[in-house]
């Protein structure tokens, strides 16, 4: 199965094309604000560099967060065009399962995080099991205090991958089970390899039905309910 990933959950946004879990191209840029720009011109090259084009498709995997709203919105919003245009199923993944399984060595727990602005990040504790990795709980947004308590509660040693150098150095004073490790973004190979996985088990998404997994409102958003609790809002009663 020819698969293509699009990664757009972060600062890092990738693109990678491969068959049978093996990687054929990828691209990679780091701006956390070139994901738009970027996208168009990545998988361009990616076939080009494969040889392929893009009915050669047979399924096409999107990060689909946590993580930046921008971000995310770019590459679902490419992911179900390019999946409507050539007829291909659609398989998602989220962000911190690619980080935690590139992470997956060793006995430690995993705790991806992911960085979603106003000082909160995602993150989502993981097994390393043979050959992978499995859940040992549900994605949740905290603030840095509340990921220290998190790690200190946890019985086991613990592994710190995503973009842990985004929070205050005193998140991590103490903590002696915990250690600090990469990837620091997910990318679009480990997606590639999720992809094919899924596409094993007809694990799949109508391209309609596709969502982007916030786990909190958009910036946008709370601004606006922001300005509206201060009465700031237009039309609001003074």
């Amino acid at each position: 199965m020819r698969i293509l990933a699009i990664e757009t959950s972060t600062a890092a946004s990738s693109v990678a094309i491969g068959r049978h879990g093996k990687l054929a191209s990828m691209a990679l840029e780091v701006d956390a604000r070139g994901h738009l720009g970027f996208l168009a011109g990545a998988i361009d090259f990616c076939f080009a560099q494969a040889g392929w084009s893009p009915p050669d498709i047979d399924a096409v995997t999107v990060d689909i967060g946590p993580g930046r709203y921008t971000g995310l919105r770019a590459g679902i919003s490419s992911a179900q065009g390019i999946a409507a245009a050539i007829g291909a199923p659609l398989i998602t993944v989220s962000s911190l399962t690619v980080l935690a399984l590139r992470a997956a060595t060793g006995r430690r727990r995993i705790w991806p995080v992911v960085d979603v602005r106003r000082g909160q990040i995602a993150t989502q504790p993981f097994q390393p099991v043979p050959g992978g990795v499995v859940s040992a709980g549900s994605p949740e947004v905290v603030n840095p205090d509340d990921l220290r308590g998190l790690l200190d509660a946890d019985p086991e040693d613990t592994l710190v991958v995503g973009d842990w150098e985004s929070l205050p150095e005193a998140t991590f004073l103490g903590l002696h089970r915990a250690k600090k490790g990469r990837p620091r973004y997910p990318s679009a190979d480990v997606l590639l390899e999720i992809g094919e996985i899924k596409a094993c088990r007809d694990d799949f998404t109508p391209p309609e039905r596709v969502r982007p997994m916030y786990l909190r409102e958009p910036d946008a958003t709370i601004n606006w309910a922001e300005i509206r609790d201060e009465g700031l809002w237009p039309g609001a009663a003074s």
